[in-house]
């Protein structure tokens, strides 16, 4: 039985949001709990698909899992397997973060070649590259890729073409457990990253230069869960996306629990796009201004635009006075959502990885289908400034990123409802 959200849309919007913690980060806090036995505790966890598929990998590998109030834990003392099967990493790329933490434990690792969002080809050349150059043997087969280093990993340099976020995680984690010292050049810079890092660090780790594009790591024995929990930093993907909805809707909003400085970019560039931003502390106001402007955008690695706030920009700028310009630099194949955009009236044309947006339009509901995490979002705050009711479908996608998100809509005045059916297809 599948799931799609019908929502009413053309209703001003206005109240609070509380933030939730971090798809991106908690995901690779989860997977660095292999590195050592023992037992982990997070706080601020979002309930999403993707965090109960990887503590569903985490079983499967041998860990514990208990939820304590407010307290994940999970419990690696008897960790003992070391596949990763095409079942589950099917459902989510992030499980290749096992990979590099398997093999710095126990020496071997067998992970399926990861699924995902339909979003790009997004090789896992990196991750296989740099455990290569720490001294692990690699081969590719039948779908799985083998990982062995009966002897242990040795630190070294690895250059990375690209900053790629995961492949940054997975060798950072495989290099706190490697002999001597290792070096990520041209390394990410995302605050997930950095949260990681620091965790690693609490664990015994020792690790200098996150948040810039050299990390040092020289490496230990042995590590150690962290003494105290780990509070799991706040989604800024979740948060740009409200961000954006009194341009879309009018209302103004308060998010609170969040972190304006993992922010700079997107609300500079929405403050250009006319919308009011302030912030105080944890907590972002935001309101419609005097209408919003045109935009010319190209995705980048943090800190520049996000690629995960691409798709539900190009829907605030359909409501924009002008023609608006938005490049995707990261992924060659993230437009699924500017298709069903055009079913809801919007005038987008696709120039190979540009999108140009001509507003503003009025945006009219119908029923339109997800094909990816963040176009899921997109279709959301289309739908919301929509004229009569939307219906949308493939919510399997939403789920996996953005906590409760049709509660935390309704609590501020969105007529938005989850509804079943149980047909094989929507249409």
């Amino acid at each position: 039985m599948r799931e799609y959200l019908e929502i009413e849309g053309g209703f001003p919007l206005s109240g609070e949001i509380r933030i939730s913690g971090a798809k991106n980060a908690v995901l690779p806090a989860l997977a660095a709990t292999v590195l050592a036995p023992g037992r982990y505790r997070f706080l601020n966890w979002p309930r999403l698909l993707d965090l109960y598929t990887m503590l569903e990998l985490l079983s499967r590998l041998g860990a514990r899992v208990e939820t304590r109030g407010e307290i994940l834990e999970v419990d690696t003392t008897s960790l003992e397997g070391v596949e990763a099967p095409y079942e589950l990493v099917r459902r989510m790329r992030a499980s290749i973060l096992v990979l590099g933490p398997l093999t710095a434990r126990f020496g071997r690792a067998r992970v399926a070649l990861p699924g995902g969002c339909p979003i790009g080809k997004r090789p896992v050349d990196f991750h296989t590259r740099g455990l290569k150059l720490l001294g692990a043997e690699i081969t590719l087969d039948h779908g799985y890729i083998l990982a062995r280093a009966p002897r242990g990993l040795t630190g070294t340099e690895i250059v990375f073409d690209f900053p790629s976020v995961t492949a940054t995680e997975n060798l950072l984690m495989a290099g706190v457990l490697a002999r001597g010292e290792t070096i990520i050049q041209n390394a990410a810079r995302e605050p997930e990253v950095v949260f990681l890092g620091e965790m690693l660090q609490a664990m015994g780790g020792r690790i200098e230069g996150l948040g810039t594009d050299q990390i040092r790591i020289q490496g230990v024995p042995e590590l150690h869960p962290p003494e105290e929990p780990l509070r799991i930093i706040p989604d800024r993907i979740e948060t740009g996306t409200y961000l954006m909805l009194p341009g879309l809707v009018g209302g103004e909003i308060v998010l609170r629990g969040t972190e304006p400085r993992f922010l700079k970019t997107p609300i500079l560039r929405l403050r250009e796009a006319g919308l009011e931003i302030e912030s105080e502390g944890d907590t972002l106001y935001a309101r419609p201004g005097k209408g919003l402007k045109p935009l010319k955008i190209a995705t980048a690695p943090y800190p520049g635009f996000p690629t995960d706030l691409q798709a539900q920009i190009i829907a605030l700028l359909t409501q924009a006075r002008g023609v608006s310009f938005v490049t995707e630099t990261l992924f060659e194949d993230r437009f699924h959502h500017v298709s069903e955009l055009w079913r809801m009236g919007a005038d987008i044309e696709q120039d190979k990885r540009t999108a140009i947006v001509k507003g503003p339009v009025r945006l009219q509901g119908t029923e339109v289908e997800a094909h990816d995490l963040r176009a899921s979002a997109s279709l959301v705050l289309a739908a919301l400034a929509a004229e009569g009711v939307s219906r949308i479908y493939g919510l399997e996608h939403l789920d996996r990123g953005y906590e409760r998100i049709e509660e935390k809509l309704a609590s501020i005045g969105a007529r938005i409802v989850r509804k079943r059916y149980e047909t094989a297809e929507p249409f």
